[in-house]
């Protein structure tokens, strides 16, 4: 049968437990350098730890080198791949082809920095020996069916969380500001920067307008149709945020992912365990810069945040009315002293908390932004954060558990629900008991006290009742026999899948542009071997991005504001976007449907 995995982000130690704590099936966590997040770096050791805990579940654990090497750090890279796998993780998940060919005994998985976007790409890098490919995020239903219908790969798509305005590897927009790089895992998040939207000659059509800033992603209500078009991983963003979210988000999509899976009883959890959350999950409630399914069903308008690139929260209602201290909320959604709220209009958005509330009056403790109209989120819901802050939520396996007596001797055997088995005995004299009913019973009931450990006794089964077991012999057997379930677990690893580099497979372009990264000696020799003829020098490397471009997208800005040139545009010139000195030209390739932004920052003497 078919495994399906719910995949969730780990920043560090803490973060890996509650993920699995909360319901995943594996969690993917940077190493201590080469990873596309900077600041969520691990030691190998302590990513030994993580695996510790996770492999009690079966749960995998996938480490990410997904950055461009250069040639002086390719020695350093496989030394820190090396390491990682010594720490018992199950996959790699790289970006650069130079780690396909350093002979690595793990599973590879191309990440979604390769801009895995087409059936060609992904067939290839089945071919090519990735057990898995990471798909763009800014794909279709119809395009990630065709693309898993292409290759002999699993293929993994992120369900959650921020979204890469940019197609993801291909954006140097970071780099053109600051020498920050996206691709070097240090990206500075321009696109979340406010700009202006001008003709590029000194005429302003929007100011201070967040143009590129794009929601978060949320596909939950779009489990069941990626999986009937072949996804196996569902991947959940967010390799910085804290436990909290990962909590709270992994609870909700494990609930989504089970409720799919139901109804497909050909496919199967890719790990094992039982967690029931102590409180009710809600996305809205933690991070979020509001929902949105992207181009899931097509490319569309309304996926943008011109107003802010922060938090909002979840909706609440509108202000009708305002006092001198206070403000009338219309709405559902009660607010309770201490939330915190915003509150957006098309000028601005302010931040604040409410000091009382009652029915629909609010006071909040500033004023600022409670005019007629304005929209108002709550961005932070006091109660539900104390619930997540103390939720204690323990994931457990189910297993059943035999007790056997006999006149020299107690046996104890347990099965978990995978049929992992583990026994103990003691030899004791046991005599006949007096009540043997109630001596079955205090038997079972001391068998079934599963502890704090990561097992939950569901049955017991007590042979030989007729004879007295003193409790302190079942609860000293019960510790042993758990324990050595618990061994019989570990030993049984997460399965891996390291098919081999077919070198006669041909690469789906002859060519490689500087947008495509070719940065050491190994990435170039594979592109050759795989039939690639020509290599333009990386754009990741080149001293200037001047009057290169530096993203290219799906999204549209003339989309977004109702002004495709496919449509009856009233902006018919050139656009660009300006924020001081930075200045970048936008393009527009209507076949393609998409956006590039071009440096043009210095131009007219401009940077």
């Amino acid at each position: 049968m078919n495994s399906v995995e719910l995949l969730a982000p780990a920043k560090d130690y803490a973060s890996a437990v509650a993920a699995v704590d909360y319901g995943a099936d594996a969690v993917y966590i940077g190493g201590a350098r080469f990873g596309a997040r900077h600041a969520a770096g691990n030691s190998a050791d302590r990513i030994a730890q993580v695996v510790e805990y996770a492999h009690r579940y079966g749960v995998r654990v996938h480490a990410t080198l997904n950055t461009l090497l250069r040639d002086d750090e390719l020695a350093e890279a496989e030394l820190q791949a090396r390491e990682l796998i010594a720490a018992g993780v199950d996959a790699l998940i790289v970006q650069d082809m130079a780690l396909r060919r350093m002979e690595l005994p793990v599973e590879l998985h191309a990440s979604t920095q390769m801009f895995n976007a087409t059936p060609e790409q992904a067939r290839f890098l089945g071919e090519a020996g990735f057990a898995r490919v990471i798909l763009e995020r800014a794909l279709s239903l119809e395009e990630i069916r065709a693309i898993c219908a292409a290759t002999k790969a699993e293929v993994e798509c992120f369900v959650h969380g921020a979204i890469c305005v940019g197609y993801s590897g291909r954006c140097f927009f970071s780099r053109s500001m600051s020498g920050r790089s996206g691709n070097r895992g240090d990206c500075s998040q321009p696109c979340r920067l406010a700009w202006d939207l001008t003709d590029g000659r000194g005429h302003r059509y929007l100011k201070g307008k967040h143009l590129l800033s794009v929601r978060d992603l949320d596909l939950s209500a779009r489990i069941g149709e990626l999986l009937d078009a072949g996804v196996r991983s569902f991947k959940i963003e967010g390799r910085l945020k804290e436990v909290d979210y990962i909590k709270n988000v992994v609870a909700y999509y494990r609930r989504a992912v089970d409720r799919a899976l139901a109804l497909r009883p050909q496919l199967v959890r890719a790990s094992v365990g039982e967690s029931v959350p102590d409180f009710e999950p809600d996305p809205r409630k933690s991070f979020t810069r509001g929902e949105t399914e992207y181009f899931f069903s097509g490319r569309q308008r309304g996926v943008a945040s011109f107003d802010t690139p922060k938090a909002v929260g979840e909706y609440v209602g509108r202000v009708v009315q305002v006092g001198r201290g206070d403000f009338r909320l219309e709405g559902d959604t009660p607010l309770r002293p201490g939330d915190g709220i915003c509150l957006v209009t098309p000028q601005a958005t302010a931040g604040t908390y409410v000091n009382a509330a009652e029915g629909g009056r609010i006071v909040p403790n500033r004023m600022e932004g409670a005019v007629p109209g304005a929209r108002v989120y709550r961005n932070y819901d006091r109660i539900f954060s104390q619930q997540l802050a103390h939720s204690r939520t323990r994931r457990v396996i189910p297993a059943a558990v035999t007790v056997e007596v006999t006149e020299g001797a107690v046996r104890m055997t347990a099965v978990d629900c995978q049929g992992t088995t583990a026994s103990a005995e003691r030899a004791v004299a046991c005599e006949a008991a007096k009540n043997p009913a109630a001596n079955e019973a205090a038997i079972a009931a001391q068998a079934a006290r599963s502890g704090d450990t990561i097992f939950a006794v569901r049955e017991t089964e007590v042979r030989g009742a007729g004879r007295f077991v003193p409790a302190s012999v079942v609860a000293e057997l019960r510790r042993e026999c758990l324990a050595a379930l618990l061994r019989e677990r570990m030993a049984r690893r997460p399965g891996r899948r390291m098919p081999a580099e077919d070198r006669t497979a041909r690469y789906p372009a002859e060519r490689l542009t500087a947008e495509e990264n070719v940065t050491n000696r190994l990435a170039e020799a594979f592109y050759r071997d795989h039939g690639v003829r020509e290599i333009e020098a990386p754009l990741e490397t080149a001293p200037s991005t001047a009057g290169r471009r530096v993203m290219r997208s799906a999204y549209c800005i003339r989309r977004e504001l109702g002004e495709c040139l496919r449509e009856d545009s009233r902006l018919k010139g050139p656009l660009c976007i300006e924020r001081g000195a930075a200045r970048y030209r936008l393009e527009f390739d209507c076949g393609r449907c998409e956006m590039s932004l071009v440096d043009v920052s210095q131009e007219d003497g401009k940077r």
